[in-house]
């Protein structure tokens, strides 16, 4: 048994699929196949469940890759520990964000308090992020929905209202709240499953028994608000975005709307057992020790009011 095959099993495990696992991996599936063979004569035992071309981890595959993902989790936490100590720089971290828009300016007065931290960024939406904490690729995740990976701790950075936003000339220009029953029929730009606009307005709707009606779907948030300005559509957009004067440069009408739950709560989250460089850990202090942004909810009585 060797950290080839282990990094191979961990991956066709994953995926439960030869062929993608091949493709995450980059080497060829009748290499990878061999390779998972091998691993099971060393141990005795099969790991997986064959049936046809579909393969399933089985009793004996679960309980060795809880092991697996132990050891490598180790293994990669101690290069990164050895490359800390060596560099001569205050050591990296990384971090995955549903929008790089959210933390743009959080990373800027970080980079600009510690200028020796070296920085790395990813766009993820909750299932990469779940992954990548998992996997150690990155240190933290700032998530507008619950991650659901576990050996998880994270802390609430900031609670804040989403917003409707209408073109320019929408009859619904200039009215201060709206209910989704009154825009059920409207199409609506946003996200595709997987990222929080799309889950919150899939939620929002479903409570009323509907479906939101859908003219764009796209894999960037912060383009929504562009492709409302130009027509395309309405769709949720989280206060910040108002607060932080994108208005002025891509104009839009806010309305609010009338539902309980039209609101997001930012996180941040990190795996607790995974090792933090020495610029992971004051970034953690750094992002939890200042407000994340001046905006706040509503108060729930002035929104008691609009419905009345």
């Amino acid at each position: 048994m060797d950290l080839l095959q282990l990094r191979y099993f961990q991956a066709v495990a994953r995926f439960e699929h030869m062929s993608r696992a091949a493709e995450e991996l980059r080497v060829a599936q009748p290499s990878l196949s061999r390779t998972i063979a091998r691993l099971e004569d060393d141990l005795g035992t099969p790991l997986f469940d064959r049936q046809g071309r579909r393969i399933r981890l089985n009793q004996y595959g679960v309980v060795f890759l809880a092991h697996v993902d132990r050891a490598l989790s180790e293994l990669d936490d101690a290069r990164r520990a050895l490359q800390d100590a060596r560099d001569t720089a205050f050591g990296r971290v990384s971090v995955a964000s549903e929008t790089l828009l959210t933390i743009t300016h959080l990373l800027g007065s970080f980079r600009a308090a510690y200028p020796r931290a070296n920085v790395r960024l990813y766009q993820s939406n909750a299932e990469e992020m779940d992954r990548q904490l998992r996997a150690g690729e990155v240190d933290f995740c700032v998530a507008s929905q619950t991650l659901s990976g576990t050996n998880l701790d994270s802390v609430e950075l900031a609670a804040e209202e989403v917003l409707l936003a209408v073109p320019r000339g929408h009859w619904l220009d200039g009215q201060d709240s709206v209910t989704i029953r009154e825009i059920a029929t409207e199409p609506f730009v946003t996200t595709r499953p997987g990222q929080w606009q799309r889950a919150l307005l899939d939620r929002l709707f479903a409570a009323e028994g509907l479906k939101p009606i859908l003219s764009c779907e796209g894999n960037e948030p912060g383009a929504s608000q562009n492709m409302i300005s130009a027509g395309l559509g309405i769709g949720l957009i989280p206060a910040m975005s108002r607060q932080a004067g994108t208005e002025s440069q891509v104009p839009v009408a806010w309305v609010h709307v009338n539902a309980p739950d039209c609101h997001r709560v930012l996180t941040l989250a990190w795996n607790r057992d995974a090792y933090l460089s020495d610029a992971a850990l004051k970034f953690r202090e750094f992002t939890t020790s200042r407000p994340f942004m001046t905006h706040r909810l509503p108060d729930p009585r002035r929104a008691l009011k609009r419905r009345a």
